[in-house]
């Protein structure tokens, strides 16, 4: 189903923020708030969109700043501007206020993949309260991620690449899908993969410290239903083992319903991989579960 295009002004400096808009097919049941991740933009989640859509779902995908349609002088492709990360989580706290105010009556969940995930692990520090449920995907323990990359790399820069050491190296960005022809049109298009401003990546890293400490964890309201899934083969898994950190995080702090799912093989890209069929039924299912 085609996308509805919209813009959005952003509370912190009224950057126009792109966005796109799915109805649901039938009677909707909820609202799907997408994040998407670094390098890439919302257009690359229609298939997912229709697959939510027919389930009953409303969604809607902004373009992060410095991504897809959302740019202007200052935040130009590959930078978040001079307004920076904090910019970024404002946005996506007010895009989800925008959704739950043209959609009260139905309950609004945030899936977030990559970047997103690290924005939307922001966002629940301070507005829990917006969301049904919150979805994880591609996601990690921010701070352990950073040390084992600082390790690797020294004083050096990380760039997306470096994620690839383990895999084979026809393209470059293997480690996103061993669907091969999901790789070649994320390297076809203009609008992913481009080079990253050399501030990006360490502003991902800014508030890792924060999401690790549990004083801040406690501010998430513990009946907020919290579901973490990722690729075992993913390099910010880690095996599986930064997620499970992640995951631990959420329930030492009191959260009491934490689901941690971590499919085998699944590279960083769950939704873009060949089992992304079961890994998009097992969303649907999560969120069904959770309407209520």
């Amino acid at each position: 189903m085609k996308a509805t295009e919209s813009f959005f002004s952003s509370p912190i400096d009224s950057l126009g923020i792109a966005y796109r808009w799915w109805p649901a097919v039938g009677p909707a049941r909820g609202v799907i708030q997408l994040a998407h991740g670094v390098a890439e933009h919302s257009g690359r989640y229609g298939r997912l969109a229709d697959a939510l859509t027919a389930a009953g779902f409303i969604v809607y995908a902004n373009d992060h700043r410095g991504h897809g349609a959302s740019v202007n002088d200052d935040a130009v492709l590959g930078s978040f501007g001079a307004a920076g990360w904090a910019a970024l989580v404002a946005d996506t706290i007010a895009f989800g206020e925008l959704i739950s105010a043209e959609n009260p009556d139905l309950p609004l969940f945030l899936v977030a993949h990559s970047m997103g995930s690290f924005a939307a692990q922001e966002v629940i520090l301070d507005r829990s309260d917006l969301y049904a449920g919150v979805a994880l995907s591609g996601s990690t323990a921010l701070d352990v991620l950073a040390q084992a990359l600082a390790a690797a790399a020294g004083e050096g820069p990380v760039e997306l690449t470096a994620f690839n050491a383990a895999f084979e190296n026809r393209t470059g960005y293997e480690w996103l899908s061993r669907d091969e022809a999901e790789v070649d049109l994320y390297v076809a298009d203009p609008l992913s993969g481009f080079d990253l401003a050399d501030d990006t990546i360490p502003q991902l890293f800014s508030a890792a410290g924060r999401l690790a400490d549990p004083a801040a964890l406690s501010g998430i309201r513990n009946d907020l239903p919290i579901l973490v899934f990722s690729g075992q083969a993913d390099p910010l898994s880690g095996d599986g083992q930064l997620v499970g950190i992640l995951a631990g995080r959420y329930r030492d702090a009191g959260v009491t319903d934490v689901t941690l799912q971590v499919f085998p093989g699944t590279r960083h890209e769950i939704f873009n991989e060949i089992n992304r069929d079961e890994i998009t039924a097992f969303l649907i299912a999560w969120l069904t579960a959770h309407i209520n």
